[in-house]
């Protein structure tokens, strides 16, 4: 029989719920059990090694969302109670299941104490909160930080095929993305702080990847600084990782050229805001945030930038946001004609230009943001470009 995620959580949930009403041996009880471990067993038949991540109203298949349990009760529980991420090993036996279950139902049962110190029993079974390694380790070689470990080795990839499947199908993989934006969040979330995860450019031309990903996670960490709601935060998040995607369409010694771009390279590279609206625009889903914010964000608050607005107006909130989180990562990021500039030096720049560049509320929390969590910045090495995904 076919495994389906949603019918094993059901089943996982009825399985708590009777172990929390009776007694080990009832029939009841064994009989739940005897159901969701065969779910479970049902679920590996189809899929190695199933994973769930439990997301705030969100639970993740994979990196499919399970629309059919959004809001799911018992998921806010697990994440409330550590239990942000579960993934299921190979040969999971019914002695381990059955374990897990008990662990899951005392921590449910025991929220208001800490379970981050509890040692977690070695099984099949893996589990913890969203980004934590050691016991839950969940990606190969991360990079030690002072508290947690990231590996975001997945999502750049899927990043480079976004965008590689943009500029041969001019297709917007959306689900791909708000995936990458989960994880982000996710990676942000790992310990009890918030985490900035931005990643190191290592080649020039991954410069569009990396840029990309580390505007989303600076645009949900100053979303969440203004006390946005979780949806907004992951919706500028999704902004923020499609801001430059018109940049798709520049060719690659444009983009990274070495010297002063002409005046015919530099009026088709301030065509990418523009052009990056009307592939959003082209896109069946909802997307008309990331088409104003792909439109706006090089649009300064004193009207100047581009594209040249022929009446003036004032930007969207988002717009604004996403412009001092994209200033400040090219700033901090060595390119071919210059190298990165210091913390300091990036922030003085942002200052100085604020009421000018840049709406001074935003860019002045944006500092304050930034001077608070200097140390939470955690940076994540670029995994190495697979051939064909090289030059995107």
């Amino acid at each position: 029989m076919s495994g389906d995620p949603a019918r094993f959580l059901n089943a996982f949930a009825q399985a708590l719920a009777a172990m929390a009403l009776y007694r080990v041996g009832h029939p009841a009880r064994e009989r739940a059990l005897d159901v969701a471990y065969q779910q479970i067993l049902d679920l590996q038949s189809d899929t190695s090694r199933p994973l769930f991540t439990f997301l705030g109203d969100e639970v993740v298949f994979g990196r499919m969302p399970l629309r059919e349990l959004k809001a799911w009760d018992w998921g806010k529980r697990l994440a409330q109670a550590g239990i942000q991420r579960l993934e299921f090993e190979d040969h999971v036996s019914r002695e381990d299941f059955e374990g897990f279950l008990e662990e899951a139902l005392a921590r449910l049962t025991l929220s208001a104490i800490s379970t981050d110190a509890r040692q977690m029993r070695r099984s099949s079974i893996r589990f913890g909160a969203v980004g934590l390694k050691g016991e839950t380790e969940l990606a190969p070689e991360p990079l030690p930080t002072a508290t947690i470990s990231f590996s975001l080795g997945e999502e750049v990839d899927t990043v480079r095929w976004l965008q590689s499947e943009v500029q041969t199908t001019g297709a917007i993989p959306l689900a791909e993305a708000e995936a990458v934006v989960r994880s982000l969040v996710v990676a942000m979330h790992a310990g009890r702080q918030v985490m900035l995860p931005l990643l190191q450019l290592k080649e020039f031309d991954q410069y569009t990847t990396t840029h990309s990903m580390n505007v989303a996670v600076l645009a949900m960490a100053l979303s969440e600084f203004l006390g946005l709601s979780a949806t907004d935060v992951r919706t500028f998040g999704i902004a923020g990782l499609l801001h430059d995607v018109g940049k798709i369409k520049i060719p690659l010694e444009v983009l990274t050229k070495p010297g002063r771009l002409t005046d015919e390279e530099r009026a088709l590279m301030n065509e990418h805001p523009v052009a990056g609206a009307r592939m959003l625009l082209a896109v069946e889903q909802d997307l008309d945030l990331a088409v104003v914010v792909a439109y706006e964000h090089h649009i300064m608050i004193n009207g100047g930038g581009y594209p040249v607005l022929h009446f003036a107006r004032d930007c969207h909130q988002a717009s604004k946001l996403v412009h001092v989180c994209d200033v400040y990562d090219a700033l901090r990021t060595r390119r071919p004609y210059r190298e990165a500039w210091s913390f300091e030096k990036t922030l003085g720049y942002l200052q100085e230009r604020s009421g000018m560049e840049f709406d001074p509320e935003l860019c002045g929390a944006f500092v304050r943001m930034m001077k608070q969590w200097e140390g939470a910045v955690a940076p994540v090495a670029l995994p190495p470009a697979k051939p064909e995904q090289s030059g995107v």
